[in-house]
């Protein structure tokens, strides 16, 4: 899992967070189609025509990627997710609805990675592990285990966030604000919620004795 993640260390050794993110493809195919949405129901209260407009979106993703014969995994299963929540939204007539994959996703991450804590195989520490070259090592040092338990915990209460501000705006129709706060808790959100675990987790260099 950790070797076929798109986490990698820059020449610094920073993580690389457009990386992580999938690259600037990944990160508009994860942003085009729900902009899309919002902006087409926003201007025209139309729900189908917002959402035949972000599943076109996604589906131009996978398009290009089939031409240019490159991985389709992301494009699918955001098309996967785009065209689910297409349905809900038009089988209930309800606009809100386009949103509500995400909350069921958001929260089974945050179960697995509660999980994960748990049974003392943080998810980070997998990604943050093949990262730093530490392999599943650290799970025998309880310093580096502790750091990568905080690091999980960090992406959980981001992932929390979402749903603290997200689910009212949803039990109160409020799309619109919605639909933004979509936008600005995800990629934006998470890339920084990663950076500031990758930070937190660093190991700690002992220093060297004076000669």
């Amino acid at each position: 899992m950790a070797a076929k993640s798109a986490l990698t260390r820059k020449e610094n050794g920073h993580i690389d967070l457009l990386a992580a993110a999938g690259g600037v493809r990944g990160i508009a195919e994860s942003v085009l189609p729900g902009l899309v949405f919002l902006v087409a129901f926003t201007i025209t209260r139309d729900l189908t025509i917002a959402l035949v407009g972000s599943v076109a979106m996604a589906v131009v993703f996978l398009v290009a990627r089939l031409i240019q014969r490159t991985p389709l995994t992301q494009a699918l299963a955001g098309i996967a997710g785009v065209a689910l929540s297409a349905f809900l939204a038009m089988k209930t007539g309800k606009a809100e609805n386009y949103y509500l994959v995400g909350f069921i996703t958001n929260g089974a991450y945050i179960l697995a990675m509660v999980v994960s804590i748990a049974v003392r195989w943080p998810v980070l520490g997998l990604l943050f592990g093949y990262a730093r070259n530490e392999g599943v090592r650290w799970r025998d040092k309880p310093e580096r285990l502790r750091a990568y338990r905080v690091a999980t915990w960090i992406v959980v209460a981001v992932m929390a966030a979402r749903l603290v501000v997200q689910l009212p705006l949803y039990l109160t129709e409020q799309v619109d604000a919605l639909g933004a706060m979509r936008l600005i808790m995800g990629v934006p959100l998470y890339a920084f919620g990663l950076w500031i675990a990758w930070l937190v987790s660093r190991p700690v260099t002992e220093a060297k004795p004076a000669s």
